[in-house]
C-alpha cells in the first residue's frame, strides 16, 4: 500500500508518533512519503528525553524514506536547507496525496 504522511505539528509526542508511524510502516514494506508542513518542518530538530523525534527521523532516512517540506512553512520560521528533508512546494503535497492509497496527518 501506499501511504502519505502529513505532519502539520512540532508537539513532541504527536510528531513522535508520526514518526514511528513511519518507520513501522516502511519496514513491513508499505511505500511510505511524509509532506512536512506547517510546524512540522521543525521536527527533525526536535529532541525530548522521552520523545526523540530526531532519532525517528533519521532512522526513516536511513531505511530509505522520503521526506518533502514545504518551502513557504520553513521561509516563515527561518529553515534553510536540511540533509533531512527535500524542500518542497504545495504541488508536490497534491500529487502526494493523489500517488497515496492512503493519506494520515498527525
Amino acid at each position: 500500500m501506499k501511504i502519505g504522511i502529513i505532519i502539520e505539528t512540532k508537539d513532541y509526542e504527536k510528531a513522535f508518533n508520526g514518526m514511528r508511524f513511519a518507520v513501522t510502516a516502511f519496514k513491513i514494506e508499505h511505500e511510505v512519503k511524509i509532506f512536512l508542513l506547517g510546524d512540522g518542518v521543525e521536527i527533525p530538530f526536535l529532541s525530548h528525553e522521552l520523545f526523540n523525534v530526531s532519532s525517528q527521523v533519521k532512522e526513516f532516512i536511513h531505511i530509505g524514506g522520503e521526506i518533502l517540506a514545504c518551502g513557504t512553512c520553513m521561509n516563515i520560521r527561518n529553515i534553510k536547507e536540511s540533509d533531512y528533508f527535500e524542500v518542497s512546494t504545495m504541488v508536490e503535497c497534491v500529487n502526494m496525496v493523489e500517488w497515496a492509497d492512503r493519506v494520515v496527518t498527525f
